[in-house]
């Protein structure tokens, strides 16, 4: 059914005509197959920027950074140079597999009382369009290092591109066009962001060219001076002023809160080097993303849940039912558990072992629901069938992000998720920089869930908030098989455990399991899920046994690259999710 659904809808876009006006350097292309190494973004001009990388013998680093700069560009209201985000990466010449955790932190001046007023937490919306929840970027410095260790280009070179873009400009898409006109009202209180986004008070038309010189001059001089002006200098300074000073229109009502970030902030900030999370699954080797993002645990987690039933075999409905009753376990824990490393122990060996997944599993009956909020369960002495750690409940966050993934013809392999947070972020482009701020400490919780009782996501000085991104590379055998992630926040780690198990467990294609309508269950009453998931007969027969649905309008925006058997490469992007995304091979064949 699920394979039947996707391929319906994969017909109906391969078909779809271009909107009038629309004339885009690069196609929206679902899937490639060929040869040289393979590009998968949302955005065709980005895809494209990095596939010319690969043909002029960069590696898959190369390509990577040189896609996620023009992503800063053309996909700006996701992630920029204003944000952070996680970096995967396998190393064909070592087998291995490293991560590079460029997640923002918070201003030293930050404490546990950031986001409270008056003994109540702010409401969501206004923390979000603030200085306060600007956290200081990791996303510049992230490039910076993997080209160091692992490119074969500097960050001049690899910027290049993306600065041409911001000159010359690109067309405008419905997306990007959408995207401006669900925040025009917070967009349209900064003057800055007004300028830029709003011209003559509108969003840019579709069809039409969108320049960002001011971007361009920005790469630039990060480019020159190797992120000095940014960590530490003249681009820094007025991050620094933008954060403190949000640059308001006169006369406007909205109540935006000031931050407290430092230029000493922005010169302290480094880039972690952590060991990848690694769990094994049907005799495969998945790597994610470690603490503070709740990515690798979570879905490793969900994933070894799952390995004591051979989801091969079973239903549809057994398989939707136990996949969403995995991801709903697996929530209770990572909200109890996950925090940034460096102020909370997390028990990242724990919340992998099979002996705790197993505890959880038993859990699970074939023809009955868990009742949700589940209680979190205590990985360091598992207990079988028995939740010992107490109640969390899942707190709603923003569901942007944009993920890329790249490959060579060496075997290189990038998984790479990275964002501003909300979809615009905090809504504040610095002045004459051209680049949006994210609100990505708003992923901290405002307040402890349980009153009285230590939380390890709580806002701190210098405290990198949990994330969500799910950044994932499987080996089969200490050779990739295949890297896929998504945008989504919380959503995130359903929709990667979806396609993983969907690929792995299901034999779909691929580009079938990225397209097959989602759901995504994190620990709540009901599971949000896609129009056409709950439009399908499985659905009927899920709530039969109990499952109750409510109608999100799109769940993730996936790309991925898998190894054919003959070395060739396959590049997916989403068909339809965002508008559908564009998936590029070095040469097709």
């Amino acid at each position: 059914m699920l394979r039947t659904v996707a391929a319906l809808t994969l017909s109906v876009v391969l078909v779809a005509p271009a909107p009038a006006g629309a004339a885009e350097s690069s196609p929206r292309v679902p899937e490639q197959v060929g040869w040289g190494g393979a590009v998968s973004s949302v955005d065709p001009d980005a895809s494209q920027i990095g596939i010319d990388v690969l043909r002029r013998g960069g590696n898959a680093v190369d390509a990577a950074v040189a896609t996620a700069a023009a992503l800063g560009v053309t996909d700006p209201f996701s992630a920029g140079i204003g944000g952070g985000g996680f970096f995967v990466h396998y190393d064909a010449r070592t087998g291995r597999v490293s991560t590079l955790d460029g997640r923002e932190t918070a201003p030293r001046s930050a404490t546990d009382q950031l986001f409270v007023e008056d003994g109540k937490p702010l409401p969501f919306a206004e923390a979000m369009t603030s200085g306060k929840s600007v956290g200081v970027p990791g996303t510049p410095k992230t490039w910076q290092q993997a080209l160091r260790r692992w490119g074969t280009l500097n960050l001049r070179e690899a910027m290049a591109p993306a600065e041409a873009l911001a000159r010359r400009g690109f067309t405008v898409d419905q997306t990007f066009n959408s995207q401006i006109a669900n925040n025009a009202a917070r967009f349209a209180d900064f003057t800055s962001t007004r300028d830029l986004y709003l011209p003559g008070g509108q969003p840019p038309a579709v069809g039409s060219t969108f320049r960002n010189p001011q971007l361009a001059d920005t790469y630039r001089e990060l480019a020159r001076t190797e992120l000095a002006s940014l960590y530490g200098g003249a681009v820094g300074r007025d991050l620094v002023q933008a954060v403190r000073k949000p640059p308001v229109v006169p006369g406007s009502t909205r109540n935006v809160r000031a931050g407290d970030m430092q230029l000493s902030d922005l010169t302290r900030y480094q880039v972690e080097r952590r060991d990848p999370t690694h769990t094994r699954y049907r005799s495969l080797d998945v790597y994610g993303m470690a603490a503070p993002s709740s990515g690798g645990t979570t879905v490793g987690e969900a994933l070894n849940i799952l390995e004591s039933t051979d989801l091969s075999k079973v239903s549809d409905v057994e398989y939707l039912h136990r996949f969403i009753e995995s991801t709903k376990l697996s929530f209770a824990d990572r909200l109890r558990w996950v925090g940034d490393p460096a102020f909370s122990r997390v028990p990242t060996e724990g919340l992998l072992s099979q002996r705790f997944a197993d505890s959880r599993a038993c859990l699970i009956k074939p023809d009955a629901v868990l009742p949700a909020p589940q209680p979190a369960a205590d990985p360091r002495n598992p207990r079988p069938c028995e939740a010992t750690a107490g109640l969390v409940a899942q707190r709603e966050d923003a569901e942007r992000t944009t993920h890329l993934t790249t490959a060579d013809r060496w075997g290189n392999v990038v998984a790479y998720t990275l964002t501003i947070e909300a979809e615009g972020g905090s809504g504040i482009v610095v002045p004459n920089r051209g680049f949006l701020l994210n609100n990505e400490l708003t992923d901290f919780e405002f307040v402890a869930p349980t009153p009285g009782v230590p939380h390890p996501n709580l806002p701190g000085p210098g405290k990198r908030p949990r994330s969500s991104m799910a950044p994932t590379i499987v080996l089969d055998h200490g050779k990739p098989l295949l890297a896929v992630g998504s945008p989504g926040g919380s959503t995130i780690i359903t929709t990667v455990t979806q396609i993983l198990t969907a690929r792995l467990d299901r034999k779909m294609s691929l580009l079938d399991a990225v397209a097959a309508p989602r759901a995504s269950q994190r620990n709540a009453a009901t599971t949000p899920a896609e129009a056409a998931f709950i439009a399908a007969s499985t659905a009927a027969g899920l709530q039969a046994i109990g499952h109750r649905f409510s109608q999100n309008a799109e769940i993730g925006a996936a790309t991925a690259v898998e190894r054919a058997g003959d070395g060739r490469w396959r590049a997916v992007a989403e068909p339809t999710r965002r508008g559908g995304g564009a998936a590029h091979v070095v040469k097709v064949g």
